[in-house]
């Protein structure tokens, strides 16, 4: 397919962004959507009648499109360029597809672009081993197993995660792990295959950065026990869903575990950066597709309160107005984070990341509050995607990390810019005693505050 600067997939991507976008990413662009509008949006429902024949199975119609789209070259969109399978996207680019493949949640499926396939990937390509990549990244990679990341437990504040407590002792050539452990993709589905679990190896380092380790549990390994399925506000997230687990006295090999003894924060910086950019956008597109059913519901003929047009109504033309300005400024947001990343790496990017992270899921939650306003009381039921949209942006308020979390790294760091500000800011006032000489007017006491600042 040749570059077609005027697609609509790229509608909603501001120029500068779209200029930085290479030929092969805007034939790939093009390409989701086309596939995300043909082969998923119509289909939603299909995929949610499948689902309800068995819960915790991959519907056939999502195998049928993850085989269709490895024969098309979609399969993998995500992989970085150290992958010899990678289509060669920056985070920039994949993120615009992230976009599009949001508007239905099970698209990424289609693609094996969804959490936590890709973040588990990632994971094992940076930090794991030869043996475990072939073992157990490959048939990731292949389609052919799903894989779960447990993280979050019940017994602790699991935000901050140098409370994590499930314990892993070392005896002889084997790992025992005691704990237990919130979320991780439910057992009930079969393609699920292994966990990637963080717990605590070394409790007593008095580094608590050093105290965790990653190890790779099977799915079958003995003592690991799902408890219930959990929900999240009503959904079960089916066919991936979620799980309460016990791990009682569960043996694994030593060589299952990931990079080594207390890497285990080394390994989740590097999984979760690239991981929030996905979901932001991926938000991004479950906006738009909300915001899309505002306008036809403001425009629609059959619904007029006191013989008019919903959307006649000033009150309703301004939300809509706002919705606009809302999901416009989010992307930029996000595309400038994705960006940081390409240019200066997940460290360097982290408060770009954690705007986006905060700032997101909380403006695309209200974007959908407002288009289920516009859509009354149907805007409440199954008859729209709206509710679980919503809930999805609800969720990933929590999911790597939540607000309070980021908001803390951000403010910390932007504390630390003090004593500059208060540098120049003493430049100020001392220039101005000069200017005020110089001109013969009186000092004023406008810059006292500097003054006493110093003094402290």
């Amino acid at each position: 397919m040749a570059t077609i600067p005027d697609h609509p997939s790229l509608a909603r991507i501001p120029p500068g962004y779209r200029q930085k976008l290479s030929p092969k990413a805007i034939e790939l662009i093009a390409k989701v959507y086309d596939w995300v509008e043909n082969e998923c949006i119509p289909a939603d429902h299909i995929v949610k009648a499948q689902l309800e024949q068995n819960r915790w199975a991959m519907p056939p119609y999502i195998r049928a499109l993850r085989e269709k789209a490895k024969a098309a070259g979609l399969f993998n969109l995500f992989l970085p360029n150290h992958f010899k399978e990678s289509p060669g996207l920056t985070i920039l680019e994949y993120s615009c597809c992230c976009e599009i493949l949001g508007r239905v949640y099970w698209a990424p499926m289609t693609l094996n672009c969804h959490a936590p396939e890709t973040g588990n990937i990632e994971l094992l390509a940076k930090y794991g081993t030869e043996k475990q990549k072939e073992k157990w990244m490959k048939p990731l990679l292949d389609g052919e197993w799903s894989s779960a990341y447990s993280m979050t437990e019940p017994d602790v504040a699991a935000s901050d995660a140098t409370n994590i407590s499930c314990r892993i002792r070392r005896e002889g050539n084997e790992y025992v792990i005691n704990g237990r452990k919130l979320y991780g993709n439910s057992l009930a589905n079969e393609d699920v295959k292994f966990y990637i679990l963080m717990g605590c190896s070394d409790p007593d380092n008095a580094d608590p950065w050093k105290r965790h380790s990653t190890v790779i549990v099977p799915r079958d390994a003995p003592g690991l026990k799902m408890v219930r399925y959990m929900t999240i506000m009503g959904f079960d997230c089916a066919p991936e869903g979620h799980g309460e687990y016990v791990y009682e006295n569960v043996r694994i090999p030593v060589e299952n575990i990931i990079l080594g003894e207390g890497r285990a924060f080394e390994i989740a910086q590097g999984r979760l950066g690239p991981g929030r950019i996905h979901h932001c956008m991926r938000l991004l597109g479950q906006g738009e597709r909300a915001y899309e059913h505002a306008l036809i519901r403001a425009t629609d003929t059959r619904k007029k309160p006191r013989g008019k047009l919903i959307g006649e109504f000033d009150s309703n033309i301004e939300r809509i107005a706002d919705m606009r300005m809302e999901l416009d400024a989010l992307r930029l947001v996000v595309l400038n984070a994705a960006e940081t990343m390409d240019l200066m790496g997940n460290v360097a990017g982290r408060y770009a990341i954690a705007q986006a992270k905060v700032m997101v899921p909380i403006g695309v939650a209200k974007v959908i509050d407002e288009c289920m306003q516009l859509l009354g009381g149907q805007g409440l039921t199954q008859h729209t995607f709206l509710p679980e949209a919503w809930t999805y942006a609800r969720f990933v308020r929590i999911a790597d990390g939540p607000d309070a979390a980021h908001r803390h790294q951000v403010g910390r760091d932007q504390l630390k810019t003090a004593a500059q500000a208060r540098l120049k800011h003493l430049g100020y006032k001392k220039r101005h005693h000069q200017l005020a000489k110089a001109w013969d007017m009186p000092v004023t006491e406008l810059f006292e505050y500097v003054e006493r600042i110093e003094k402290l």
